[in-house]
């Protein structure tokens, strides 16, 4: 097994909206915003090698978006996934899945381009791309809290294409020979958390939105954004209790700073940020 972190590039979101009822002046300490209480935050894929697939988790905004948008989200520092691959000796077509975590813009953007004729067409001709029935109608039909998240320009070509397979909602699947799922819907209905078991021993979970930042794993840094906060405080709960030996790390999707850490228990009793570690130490 090889993992591969890809860094498709940076956007910005309201501050307050990121770390929800939390006070700025607790938050701007960890994670300051600009003039206009922006912060940025990154946009981070991870690509694993697992037996003859290779797999790649989520794939950032893409570049089909017009410039209201941009003018919306700043989405900059843009990597190319040709780019990214030809680092690693591959190309698009090397791709076999591509597993999307929720369909909210920033994770499922890049999965879609436009050809050369103006056709939106799938950036990874060869790849199968994975979602499940239950977000797949939650994304197409949304709640006006998540209507400007879910743009069908980035989902429903995959469908169309003949591309777009469904997962069974059932904790525990497995996806691949190491890669096993769970379902959270705090954020949103049906969020794929990905659980890759690694050659070592240990488990690295991929939190997508559940946990976007280091500076999220205090139990009360939910984000505005998720659909049903209580919720994702319990979906924390839950995962915390498992993860705190030791052989458990999270992979942060949208921190700017951290991509893989662990977490530990205070002289208190609460879940904290243990420390910052890099993908070789944990496999």
């Amino acid at each position: 097994m090889k993992l591969h972190i890809i860094e498709s590039g940076k956007f910005k979101l309201d501050g307050g909206a990121m770390f929800g009822v939390v006070p700025k002046r607790m938050w701007s300490k960890m994670h300051p915003a600009d003039d206009e209480n922006l912060c940025t935050w990154q946009m981070r894929c991870l690509l694993v090698e697992d037996g003859n697939r290779r797999i790649l988790i989520d794939t950032g905004v893409g570049k089909k978006q017009d410039e209201r948008f941009r003018k919306h989200f700043y989405p900059h520092d843009d990597v190319s996934f040709d780019y990214a691959l030809s680092d690693l000796g591959m190309v698009k077509e090397d791709i076999t899945d591509v597993l999307l975590t929720h369909f909210h813009f920033d994770h499922v953007g890049g999965a879609l381009e436009y050809d050369a004729k103006g056709n939106i067409v799938p950036v990874f001709p060869n790849a199968t791309y994975w979602t499940n029935e239950l977000h797949y109608r939650w994304a197409y039909d949304p709640n006006a809290r998540e209507a400007a998240s879910f743009l069908r320009e980035n989902f429903v070509p995959l469908k169309d294409a003949g591309v777009l397979r469904m997962i069974d909602v059932q904790d525990g699947i497995s996806f691949s020979d190491h890669i096993s799922l769970s379902f959270v819907y705090g954020h949103t209905e049906a969020m794929m958390i990905p659980h890759i078991q690694l050659p070592s021993g240990n488990t690295l979970i991929y939190c997508a939105d559940l946990i976007p930042s280091h500076h999220h794993i205090p139990l009360p840094y939910i984000m505005a954004y998720d659909v049903r906060p209580l919720e994702s405080l319990k979906e924390k709960q839950v995962l915390y209790e498992k993860i705190t030996d030791g052989r458990h790390f999270l992979f942060f999707e949208h921190d700017l700073n951290v991509a893989c850490g662990s977490i530990c228990l205070s002289e208190t009793g609460k879940t904290i940020f243990d420390k910052k570690v890099d993908l070789s130490d944990v496999l």
